[in-house]
């Protein structure tokens, strides 16, 4: 995902927000013969449909054509985040709390890369820095947000085959 500060990002929500849906995230990757894709991740209190996806994917498109913020060709992708929902922003991992979560850091922590536990929510370390708690492993985990490679929720399929 890119960054909060990244111009992609600030972009993407600046478009995506006034439409009255939730800028999830925002990927841009590589691929094979020079070209790439930027896929942006959205959200909406009633859920998001292939219409949705639609409309904003033109809205962005226009803008993107005019800003010209990536060199080259690149495909457009707009996506609804899906049960194991991307969390990239501090007020997802407050947003959030109590339910399972998957992080990987960017480096090793006490020699792991890979957790799986119950999100405790955001708090600050010495400094300001913001960190993600997280009960996993039978003890708290404090780990810096900005150390996060990427957090996703682990789906509860029980609860969603029935609402």
């Amino acid at each position: 995902m890119q960054p909060v500060d990244s111009t992609l990002t600030q972009l993407a929500r600046r478009v995506v927000e006034p439409m009255g849906y939730e800028l999830v995230g925002v990927e841009h990757f590589q691929r094979g013969g020079g070209a790439s894709t930027l896929r942006i991740y959205i959200d909406h209190a009633n859920g998001v449909t292939l219409d949705d996806c639609t409309l904003v994917s033109h809205q962005l498109s226009g803008v993107l054509d005019v800003e010209d913020p990536l060199p080259g060709h690149y495909d457009l992708e707009v996506s609804s985040p899906g049960l194991d929902r991307p969390l990239v922003f501090a007020e997802h991992f407050a947003r959030f709390a109590g339910q399972r979560i998957k992080v990987r850091l960017a480096e090793k922590v006490e020699g792991r890369r890979n957790l799986e536990g119950v999100l405790l929510g955001l708090g600050s370390a010495t400094g300001g820095n913001a960190v993600v708690r997280l009960e996993a492993e039978g003890r708290t985990w404090d780990l810096p947000l900005a150390a996060l490679e990427s957090a996703r929720l682990i789906p509860d399929l029980a609860a969603a085959a029935h609402p």
